[in-house]
């Protein structure tokens, strides 16, 4: 698509015609902020739309409820486009205002953007089904409805049951503050619940027959603090305590849980890592003369870049270029930097690779520099495993003002601004004409599956989750 300008400006024309429906459901998609694995209305909506547009569905993909497939086209290749829609807790925000205020108090939102995510990779396999038909080209479009990406690995499940193991090539994006293919390399990482079973006892009374499952949970986390000097620098470990055992001081605690999530750059690592944490919680336990006991939660593989797809898709995003933003847009851009500090900006700029003058910009609206080369490591994405079995690609699509931080009320609410729909029909454009460039060459896709086979040295892909470890949904109702 990149070497005709005309097809390139039909495309954008058909997307451009398509947006309102996406726009719309990308709106509604924010107003109902569902967790990992619960997301059934914004299933339920984007289904919907691809069945309107003739897609045929598959539901309940890996068992998961709220996981599917909708697919057109009969032969040629198949492309991927992977999609979102799962909200974090505890973020709920106003839209169109530039202060913080919650819609409900403790309620979830839309702080990483999958309302957007979601809809744009659906208007991007539409509309690549519909540039297919036109040109007459064989070529088969998926759409991948996938749960839980944030805490829950749901792309991490369905590789473990093939859902991608026939696919060509797999397209994705992000809503950000930049435009540009995302050159990041994500970590890989474990989630693991460490259980702890004491012995209640009157804390005054009698304490030396109490066995503080609690005291287990600290020591643990001492164990772990210290353990920090002495792992690869690139890796992370966060925990939460999820139960403290009561809010009574006065017994002690006989129950007591933590959640670890432990990340490295290679799912070995992490793996490794994995193992030295789980020393932390058994010598705890000897300690306090308590029992313990482990569930992996999830996991994710680290992400493979694929340096064919990500120039194809840079080159697309140079030819059709970023979304132009009106006097408005930038007044509320503005209005949203000035609730960060400097410290907030600087951060994310240096996380996209941008340069540092572009901290003072409001709304990027021109295109990153690419060399072909990841440029950091940082945070963790189940995308990791779909990469790590097909050539797979990501664009980052300018949604946000620049500066705003992921996971924030200020992400929230910019979910519903028209310079956030801007991104995200432009970046639409380019996921449609990176996948028309792969459908109309097969020299590139064998190309791109050579370079995957050797970034995994000739290693089949093994998914980091265990076998017996069942996806929430089917763990709840196995009573797990």
């Amino acid at each position: 698509m990149k070497n005709d300008p005309i097809a390139l400006d039909r495309l954008s024309a058909a997307v451009e015609a398509k947006a309102p429906a996406y726009t719309d459901l990308s709106d509604r998609i924010w107003a109902t902020p569902e967790l990992r694995f619960a997301e059934h209305r914004s299933v339920e909506a984007q289904i919907a739309q691809l069945e309107a547009e003739g897609f045929r569905i598959t539901r309940n993909v890996a068992g998961i409820p709220t996981a599917f497939i909708a697919e057109a086209g009969e032969d040629g290749p198949l492309i991927g486009f992977l999609g979102e829609f799962d909200a974090l807790a505890g973020l709920s925000q106003e839209a169109g205002i530039a202060e913080q205020k919650p819609l409900e108090a403790g309620a979830n939102g839309h702080g990483c953007g999958h309302n957007l995510l979601g809809a744009g990779a659906m208007l991007a396999a539409v509309a690549a089904r519909d540039a297919l038909r036109e040109a007459g080209m064989k070529g088969r479009v998926r759409y991948y409805g996938c749960p839980g990406e944030e805490g829950g690995s749901g792309k991490t499940f369905m590789a473990r049951e093939g859902a991608f193991d026939d696919l060509d090539a797999a397209i994705s994006w992000h809503p950000g503050a930049f435009n540009g293919v995302m050159s990041i390399r994500n970590l890989a990482n474990y989630q693991v619940y460490f259980r702890f079973k004491g012995k209640a006892a009157h804390a005054a009374g009698s304490p030396h027959l109490g066995r503080s499952a609690l005291d287990a949970v600290e020591l643990m986390n001492v164990g772990v603090n210290y353990l920090r000097e002495h792992m690869p620098q690139e890796a992370r470990v966060h925990y939460a305590i999820t139960n403290s055992g009561g809010v009574s001081p006065n017994v002690v605690q006989a129950n007591a849980e933590v959640l670890y999530l432990i990340r490295a750059p290679r799912v070995a690592e992490a793996r490794a890592l994995f193992e030295r944490v789980k020393a932390c919680a058994e010598g705890a336990a000897i300690m306090t003369g308590t029992s313990w006991s482990f569930e992996i939660d999830k996991a994710c593989s680290e992400t493979l870049q694929n340096q064919i797809l990500d120039m194809v898709l840079h080159n697309n995003f140079q030819s059709i270029g970023a979304a132009e933003h009106d006097e408005a847009d930038q007044r509320f851009a503005a209005e949203i930097r000035r609730s960060l500090s400097e410290e907030d900006i600087a951060s994310e700029v240096a996380a996209f690779g941008a340069a540092p003058e572009m901290a003072h910009v409001a709304l990027h609206e021109e295109v990153l520099p690419f060399d072909g080369n990841p440029i950091i490591q940082a945070g963790s994405t189940d995308v990791g495993d779909v990469s790590q079995i097909v050539p797979t690609v990501q664009a980052w699509g300018a949604c946000w003002a620049v500066g705003t931080p992921f996971h924030t009320w200020q992400a929230v609410a910019q979910g519903q601004s028209p310079h956030a729909h801007k991104g995200m029909v432009q970046t639409a454009k380019v996921m449609a004409a990176t996948a028309l460039d792969a459908f109309r060459d097969p020299e590139l896709l064998a190309r791109a599956k050579a370079e995957l086979a050797k970034r995994r040295g000739g290693k089949p892909y093994a998914c980091p989750i265990p076998g017996d470890v069942l996806a929430p949904p089917l763990r709840n109702t196995a009573g797990r």
